[in-house]
């Protein structure tokens, strides 16, 4: 992958995309993105992965395999997931036997997923709470899953994010994590670069009227940490058995580790 990517999680903090900001720079500007970006931004991901998005978040719900019986008491959280499309996920595939918590900072984001989740007639299995990823609301031992899609590298501090991922995970609870990573098939490589850098921005000019933000985001994945030191990561936040599976040659990679 390109020179710009970053091994090193501390950088995260400061980098904006490319751009390096002073420290708690990053959170409003990254804010700012996805109020930016909010009513376009699943139609934006079927464009930017060529629909591929939805068969990488399917895995991660096959993984998951939330429980179909009645009673259970099984709930997940779905951190950065404002437009609600992982949590729906995860309670269908449950045959809406579990709870699902969506989190996010941004109001924006969390508006299209209340909306999506009543016209899907999913409010009464999936709430939605505004806060952040870095200081969760919630008590400890408190989920049984921990979710986050293409979210992660936009938490300044990322460290902290996975701490409190393992604080509200209950005992035996799993974390799951899908984020773009490095590609591993050259030939894919150099497509990948040129997609990214020369269409997507174009293309979300088109719809969104807006580049900029689209900008930010492909810069934000070189910029993110590769497979394995994120793995390093989870495992320094107390996390074990901790595992990662490419998808689509590397260009999205699930992450994965159990509290116990």
């Amino acid at each position: 992958m390109s020179d710009s990517r970053t091994t090193a999680p501390e950088e995260m903090t400061t980098s904006y995309g490319f751009r390096q900001v002073d420290d708690g720079e990053k959170q409003p500007l990254v804010n700012e993105v996805f109020h930016r970006v909010a009513k376009r931004y699943d139609l934006m991901n079927d464009i930017m992965s060529a629909g591929m998005h939805r068969v990488w978040k399917d895995a991660l719900v096959s993984t998951l395999s939330p429980p179909k019986t009645s009673g259970s008491g099984w709930t997940s959280l779905d951190v950065a997931g404002g437009t609600g499309d992982v949590a729906f996920r995860i309670v269908e595939a449950s045959n809406r036997q579990v709870h699902s918590t969506v989190l996010d900072i941004n109001a924006s984001m969390l508006e299209v997923g209340r909306q999506r989740a009543e016209r899907k007639r999913l409010s009464q299995n999936v709430s939605f709470v505004e806060a952040n990823a870095e200081e969760l609301p919630m008590k400890d031992n408190s989920f049984n899953a921990y979710t986050i899609v293409f979210g992660i590298r936009n938490v300044p501090r990322i460290d902290k994010a996975l701490k409190e991922a393992f604080r509200v995970l209950k005992p035996g609870g799993r974390f799951l994590c899908i984020e773009f990573s490095d590609v591993d098939m050259p030939v894919l490589e150099k497509f990948y670069e040129q997609w990214s850098f020369k269409a997507i921005p174009r293309i979300g000019k088109m719809v969104t009227g807006d580049d900029e933000p689209y900008q930010y985001l492909v810069e934000s994945i070189r910029k993110f940490p590769n497979q394995e030191s994120f793995a390093t990561m989870i495992k320094n936040a107390g996390f074990e058995r901790v595992t990662y599976r490419n998808y689509t040659g590397g260009i999205a990679t699930l992450h994965s580790g159990w509290k116990i």
